[in-house]
């Protein structure tokens, strides 16, 4: 047994030194690790009754974009370039990388598939290659030329949730590389990743979500899942499938076109509890208005129990109303003259005596 009064010593494992600053900002962030394995973003129904499909580009150089491009190397605290984590996750075979075909169109075929060996001899990227496995160090990663990204989304309505959802159903990095020419930058659409696929692991890829708090971090996935993106719109699923390139020619009609399209998206999530998604005619609003006020009319002859006007009748009640008050005032007749007083009779010559005739008689 301890005497008493004799100090029991802390185990040296359990003492641990006080953190810095920086180290415990580090310490305080959310590792990797402790992140979900599979994605919230749930999967479009097989039985929709609306979708459209857009295809986007989004440039890194804007503000609400640039999380994806920096940092450009990896750094202490696990943050990462995007290109730089996906393509580490195509090297240990995690996920599927496919052609890009000259139409633009994803195809997620196994006969599409592309290999990462297949990927970096295309590209000129540097690798090591030791018993049929692969190193490529993160320097030789092109990830400062990859500057854009085509996104595939679909805009649907759930007729369950009764919500107008935009889901991303794909995704593909694009390298913007200078000719060796003449030095001018040309697009180079690398290779497309199905979203489902990459979702699980872009949930363990922690972005910065401001510029003003660094303490606020969200995962790639949510990224994508709140449509954090911006981005403009280069093409949409049509039946002939043709880019908007194709057939707007100058950079306003392009503008204009994709003004459009956002505007038709906006003005059918707008719509969608008013009847169809067609805009109505004037004559549509006519037949509606003329039904507004029959129901009104009809709902007064049942409150007041006499029969109610018809539109007719008011209207000619209206318009003799009207033409009674427009109706000129005649003007006043002009006073008659009163006449002059007749002269008395004058009794007669030969009545005598000027008595009158009556008179006489008696």
């Amino acid at each position: 047994m301890l005497a008493a009064g004799s100090a029991i010593a802390q185990p040296p494992a359990l003492k641990k030194a006080p953190l810095s600053i920086g180290q415990s900002s580090v310490a305080a962030q959310p590792k990797p690790s402790s992140y979900r394995t599979f994605p919230t973003a749930a999967t479009m129904p097989q039985n929709v009754v609306w979708s459209r499909d857009i295809y986007r580009e989004i440039v890194l150089d804007k503000d609400a974009n640039a999380v994806l491009y920096f940092p450009q190397t990896a750094q202490a605290d696990g943050r990462e370039n995007m290109f730089n984590y996906i393509f580490k996750q195509i090297l240990r075979r995690n996920v599927t990388a496919y052609d890009y075909k000259l139409d633009g169109n994803e195809n997620f075929d196994a006969k599409n598939a592309i290999t990462a060996k297949e990927l970096m001899d295309r590209y000129k990227i540097l690798y090591e290659e030791r018993d049929g496995r692969f190193r490529v160090n993160d320097a030789d990663l092109p990830c400062e030329e990859v500057r854009s990204y085509f996104v595939k989304e679909s805009i649907y309505f759930d007729q369950q949730t009764a919500q107008l959802c935009t889901r991303v159903v794909a995704i593909c990095p694009v390298l913007h590389r200078a000719d060796d020419y003449n030095g001018a930058i040309t697009k180079y659409p690398m290779f497309w990743l199905k979203y489902g696929d990459i979702a699980p692991w872009l949930g363990k890829l922690m972005l910065m979500g401001s510029n003003y708090n660094n303490s606020s971090m969200l995962s790639a996935d949510d990224y994508f899942t709140l449509n954090r993106y911006k981005g403009d719109i280069y093409k949409v699923t049509n039946l002939q499938d043709r880019l908007l390139a194709n057939y707007c020619e100058t950079d306003s009609t392009l503008k204009a076109e994709q003004a459009r399209i956002e505007k038709e998206i906006s003005d059918f999530e707008k719509r969608v509890w008013q009847g169809d998604s067609i805009p109505p005619t004037a004559d549509d609003e006519a037949a509606a208005l003329a039904e507004a006020e029959a129901e009104a009319d009809a709902a007064l002859t049942d409150s007041a129990g006499v029969a109610a006007p018809t539109k007719k009748a008011v209207t000619r009640r209206n318009a003799t109303r009207s033409s009674k008050s427009a109706k000129p005032k005649a003007a006043k007749k002009p006073a008659k003259k009163k006449e002059a007083a007749k002269p008395k009779r004058q009794s007669s010559p030969s009545s005598g005596g000027g008595l009158s005739v009556r008179r006489q008689r008696r």
